[in-house]
């Protein structure tokens, strides 16, 4: 074997390895433990054909234990010979210490002390002093809250192996002899699959024929559903509600924008947040101070204290119950599992507990404009030629300098000369793109400049003659573009996109829910900044920004919120998404490079989202904060309780137990979160 890493949350071990499958089995069978090889293009997190009591062995043992020992105290308290009941209680102690002496082997084996090895050593002692009604309840509750904790952990992955069994197993293909039903698995791309009404997407593909209405929600979060006709995207998973669609395969099987967030959801639940780092490095060094400690008090307590080596091991005992770090150890995890999995269902990717945690202590929230604030398809609004006696149409002239452009500027001016059905059948050569404000190219012989006046300016092209109209239409919001050659302008072009809908909600939202600052940062002029800010509510920006002028905007904030996150669009924006301390790109849902830029992304182009992300955040680090102080309170009292001789191991494991469970419910609050 190579290398190996544990993912807990999933439950899925990843062996590098070049020995045979059935080899690596056998070694995890010698270390303790169970296992089974899983599928790589379709792999449930949990098998969800069988119920966890029909398969867990462990939760089989603890109701066994519980019977026998139900049954010793039955007998110690109704027979005069107590000792009739021993040999039940022994047998409870057997039947549910089996997995915990095993495991306590294994550790022991690889030199490490874990809690298993503390409620052996606390059962053998009961034992030995002939305290079989304590031992065994220190057996039987012990496995009982490991059978709940393992209980609850399969219900959070099954709420996330749920997403991927929304996607069909099956996929109708159509082909040169009429359709054929198929696994997806056996699908390749480019294969034309069909998909009629109340059927689900089987694949990641583009309409190519049909048109209806698709219900996202899988992917996006979003419940209102999306017309889709040729041309169009589709995701696996997503359910065609009305029409008929034929459906060319643009992803495999195992590529899927759903397969891409199940494995993403894996990843980011196996990385531990700061909260559990410590947790970690404190259980690291406690358990094995927490031994040494018993054992002082059992063989150096009698003879500094006049008490029996009896009651001095029985303390001992008690402290080694009480001690175990069970909930400590658990608390971080299920709130973080809880959280990713929540956020998921609701069409939100959190990358890791980390950022989880860095989104709960945000104070400022920077915005891009373009395709954040607003819709991010601007369209022309006026075209104002200056220069009347230009012979040339100058939208036909500006389209063929933008035919290549990817800016959504560009395509603007594109589609308005299609949509007047203007033909772009010039010869456009020497094409130069200035960044940030505009491109300069020659368009039949003749040279042209096409963008801000800063880009005018530069050339020293005269604009006093449009400088009223210019600060006009900035006034109203719109953006700028001029067209014209060395020596004058031609033509002016206004562009404007349109504000979301739900922009002023979200912002007005986010203010409610502790944001202290909200500031847009952009690239178009002053005053269409001030217009846009004015309509959603930020009355701070920072305009005309370059893409390093965005990432020195972000330094700042960070230098003086601490916590500042940025909201992108995950590509354009990756310099200032990169150096916030979370960056959040909208709108990404089937794009690769937008999902793995971000820290978080929202699928769907619902900004309300965002607040929800603030929202479950923060709840999820007041729950873990509430956990950890509860599990350390929890052992402190009980071990004061413990040297003042007012606790026995009864008390010893329900508080443990107890404690265990109470932080393992709160955590799984978090599953209930909504999004508005």
């Amino acid at each position: 074997m190579e290398g190996a890493s544990l993912n807990f949350s999933s439950a899925k071990l990843y062996v590098k390895h070049r020995n045979c499958e059935e080899e690596i089995l056998k070694v995890l069978e010698e270390t303790g433990h169970e296992g089974r090889l899983i599928d790589k293009k379709r792999n449930p997190l949990v098998d969800g054909n069988q119920s966890f009591w029909y398969k867990d062995r462990k939760a089989t043992m603890t109701f066994v234990s519980g019977v026998f020992t139900f049954i010793g105290l039955i007998l110690y308290f109704i027979s005069s010979n107590q000792g009739i009941s021993t040999p039940f209680f022994a047998l409870g102690m057997a039947t549910g210490g089996y997995y915990i002496a095993k495991s306590s082997f294994y550790a022991l084996k690889s030199f490490s002390l874990d809690m298993n090895f503390l409620m052996l050593i606390a059962a053998i002692g009961a034992a030995i002093l002939g305290e079989w009604s304590e031992g065994a309840a220190v057996v039987f509750l012990f496995s009982v809250g490991n059978t709940l904790q393992a209980y609850t952990m399969d219900k959070t992955r099954r709420s996330i192996s749920q997403l991927m069994e929304l996607a069909p197993n099956e996929a109708t293909l159509k082909t040169t002899m009429g359709e054929i039903t198929v696994p997806v698995e056996e699908l390749s791309i480019g294969d034309i699959v069909i998909i009629k009404p109340g059927e689900k997407v089987p694949v990641d593909g583009i309409v190519m024929k049909g048109r209806s209405f698709v219900n996202q929600a899988s992917i996006t979060g979003e419940s209102i559903p999306i017309e889709k006709s040729k041309g169009e995207e589709v995701f696996a998973a997503t359910l065609n509600e009305k029409g008929l669609l034929e459906v060319k395969v643009e992803k495999l099987a195992e590529d899927t924008t759903l397969s891409k967030i199940m494995t993403m959801v894996e990843e980011a639940q196996a990385q531990k947040a700061p909260s559990q780092q410590f947790v970690d490095r404190f259980a690291r060094y406690y358990t094995p101070i927490v031994v040494m400690i018993a054992i002082v008090i059992a063989t150096i307590l009698p003879l500094l204290l006049n008490i029996s080596f009896e009651a001095s091991i029985k303390k001992a005992l008690i402290l080694l119950v009480i001690s175990c770090p069970c909930a400590l150890v658990i608390s971080t995890p299920v709130s973080i599992v809880s959280a990713i999995g929540n956020a998921s269902k609701q069409g939100v990717l959190i990358k890791g507990g980390t950022y989880l945690e860095e989104m709960g202590q945000i104070k400022a929230i920077a915005f891009d404009k373009t395709g954040t604030l607003t819709v991010g398809k601007p369209v022309v609004v006026d075209i104002d030629t200056i220069k009347k006696d230009f012979e040339e149409d100058p939208l036909k002239i500006a389209a063929t300098m933008e035919m290549g452009s990817e800016h959504p500027i560009g395509r603007s001016v594109v589609e308005r000369a299609k949509l007047e059905g203007v033909n772009l059948d010039l010869i456009l050569d020497d094409f130069e793109a200035i960044t940030g404000k505009g491109i300069k190219a020659e368009v039949d012989g003749n040279l042209y400049y096409l963008g801000n006046p800063q880009l005018f300016n530069e050339y020293g092209i005269g604009l006093k003659s449009i400088e009223g109209k210019v600060q006009t239409y900035r006034q109203e919001g719109k953006t700028v573009v001029i067209l014209g050659n060395e020596k004058e302008v031609i033509t002016i072009f206004t562009i404007t996109d349109e504000i979301r809908s739900m922009s002023k909600a979200t912002i007005k939202a986010l203010k409610k829910v502790g944001i202290e600052k909200t500031i847009m940062l952009t690239g178009d002029h002053d005053k269409t900044a001030a217009a846009v800010g004015n309509a959603v509510g930020i009355t701070e920006y920072k305009s005309e920004l370059l893409p390093q002028d965005k990432l020195s905007a972000i330094e700042e904030l960070v230098q003086k919120h601490k916590k500042v996150a940025m909201v992108g669009d995950g590509i354009n924006d990756t310099p200032a998404l990169a150096a916030a301390s979370v960056g959040i790109a909208m709108g990404v849902a089937g794009t690769d490079a937008a999902l793995e830029t971000a820290d978080i992304a929202l699928m769907g182009d619902d900004l309300n989202k965002l607040t929800y992300v603030v929202t479950l955040s923060r709840r999820a680090l007041k729950i873990i904060t509430q956990n950890i102080v509860f599990s350390i309170a929890i052992k402190v009292l009980f071990m004061i309780l413990t040297f003042i001789g007012r606790t026995n191991l009864w008390m010893a494991i329900f508080a443990d137990t107890g404690a265990s469970i109470i932080v393992i419910l709160n955590g799984m609050r978090l599953l209930k979160t909504k999004s508005k």
